[in-house]
């Protein structure tokens, strides 16, 4: 889960779901307006194990997520 924050830019958050999540281009943006205007978005599925690399590459970009 990817959620709305007052610092990142959407051109950041687009090019990290797109290099970190492997999301092609319109995904990310759609997935980036629903962060925007929804307060967060699911961005990525599947077992704890397979996500934990995914959100820690987030995170390091300063993106806020975390596993639900």
């Amino acid at each position: 889960m990817v959620y709305n924050d007052d610092f990142n830019t959407f051109n950041h958050v687009i090019d990290s779901l797109i290099k970190v999540c492997k999301h092609d281009p319109i995904q990310a943006e759609q997935c980036t307006f629903l962060i925007h205007y929804k307060g967060k978005c699911s961005v990525k599925k599947g077992a704890y194990e397979e996500l934990e690399p995914f959100c820690t590459a987030l995170l390091q970009r300063g993106i806020t997520a975390e596993i639900e």
